[in-house]
C-alpha cells in the first residue's frame, strides 16, 4: 500500500534482497561427509515506503544482513538437508526474526558436486562436478504462515540420435526446413513443478519427478520411443511427473533445441545419418505450463 499518497508519482511495488550468496556446506557423519554448495538469492518484502520517498532507512533489514542470516542459518542446521528444505528454513528465519518483513522469498540453485567412487566404492569425503545440470528450488513464506515451494532443474543436457521426427508442420513460400521422420532431437531443459502440497519428502519427490522426465524422454532401453515434435514429448514428460508425483499442482517447460544438422561431407554423394553441423544458434525455444484442472498454473524459470 502506498502509504504517501499526498507524493505525485506512487509507489506500488518494491522489495529488495541479496543474490548470488555462495555457500559451502559440509556435514560430518562419523567419517563419511556430505557436501553441497548453494547460490543463494533472497528477496523481502517490508514496509519501506519511506526510504523511496524520504532519506530515512529506518527499520529496513539491509542485503548485507540478509547475506549474514544465510550463513548463520546454515550454521543453525546441525542435520543434513535438501536445498528445498533450506530455502524453507531460511525464509521462514526472515519472517519470523524481523518484525516487519511481511514476506520472504528464497532462489537457491545447487551446483552438480557428486560423490566420486575409487575402485567401485563411495569414497567417504571425495567430490567431483559432474555434467551441466543444476537443481534448484524458489520457497516463499509470508506472515499469513502462507509456504509455497517450486522445485525445478536447469541446464539438463538431453538427447536422441534416433526416434525423433518432424512432419505435417506448415509449409509456405519462406520454408526451407525439410520433413523429417529419423533425426537427432537434443535440448537443455529448464522444468519447474509447483507443489500444490508440501511433500513429506523433497529430495523423494525431487527424484522421482526427475525419473520421470527421464524416463519419458528416452523411453525403453532397448529401441526407445519415438518423439513426433518436442511438444508432443514434454507435455507427455510433465503428464508422467503428474502420475507419479501428486504434490506437484504445476509444471512449466522450457526447451531450446540444442540443433545436430546433416551434413554431406565433401567428396560424399548423400547425407548417411553420421555426419552433423552442431550448433545451438539460432535455436528454436519451446515452452509450456501444464497443470491439474483445479490448480493454477506457473510460467516461471
Amino acid at each position: 500500500m502506498d502509504r504517501f499518497p499526498n507524493e505525485k508519482y506512487v509507489l506500488p511495488f518494491h522489495q529488495h534482497g541479496k543474490g548470488k550468496v555462495r555457500l559451502g556446506r559440509t556435514w560430518r557423519e562419523g567419517n563419511v561427509h556430505h557436501f553441497v554448495e548453494w547460490n543463494v538469492f533472497t528477496m523481502i518484502e517490508s514496509p519501506m515506503e519511506h526510504a523511496f520517498y524520504t532519506e530515512s532507512n529506518e527499520g529496513m533489514t539491509p542485503t548485507d544482513t540478509q547475506k549474514n542470516n544465510v550463513y548463520v542459518v546454515a550454521k543453525r542446521t546441525p542435520q543434513r538437508c535438501s536445498v528445498d528444505e533450506f530455502a524453507v528454513k531460511l525464509a521462514k528465519h526472515f519472517v519470523k526474526t524481523y518484525p516487519l518483513v511481511k514476506k520472504a522469498k528464497v532462489y537457491i540453485e545447487q551446483k552438480p558436486w557428486n560423490r566420486v567412487s575409487v575402485g567401485g566404492q563411495a569414497h567417504d569425503h571425495g567430490y567431483a562436478v559432474t555434467g551441466t545440470e543444476i537443481r534448484t528450488t524458489y520457497v516463499t513464506y509470508d506472515k499469513d504462515d502462507n509456504l509455497e515451494v517450486t522445485a525445478g532443474l536447469k541446464d539438463l543436457q538431453v538427447m536422441k540420435t534416433t526416434q525423433s521426427g518432424y512432419e505435417g508442420y506448415l509449409k509456405c513460400e519462406y520454408t526451407t526446413l525439410p520433413s523429417s521422420n529419423d533425426r537427432i532431437v537434443a535440448t537443455s531443459v529448464t522444468s519447474t513443478w509447483k507443489y500444490s502440497s508440501i511433500p513429506q519428502c523433497f529430495e523423494s519427490a525431487y527424484q522421482t519427478a526427475r525419473t520421470a522426465l527421464m524416463e519419458t524422454f528416452y523411453g525403453p532401453a532397448k529401441g526407445g520411443v519415438y518423439s513426433p515434435s518436442v511438444q508432443y514429448t514434454m507435455y507427455k514428460m510433465a503428464e508422467e511427473m503428474l502420475n507419479r508425483v501428486p504434490e506437484i499442482g504445476s509444471i512449466f517447460f522450457n526447451l531450446p533445441n540444442l540443433h545436430f544438422n546433416p551434413h554431406r561431407a565433401v567428396g560424399c554423394d548423400k547425407f548417411a545419418n553420421d555426419v552433423y553441423v552442431a550448433t545451438s544458434e539460432p535455436h528454436g525455444d519451446i515452452e509450456c505450463a501444464v497443470s491439474r484442472r483445479d490448480f493454477k498454473s506457473h510460467v516461471s524459470f
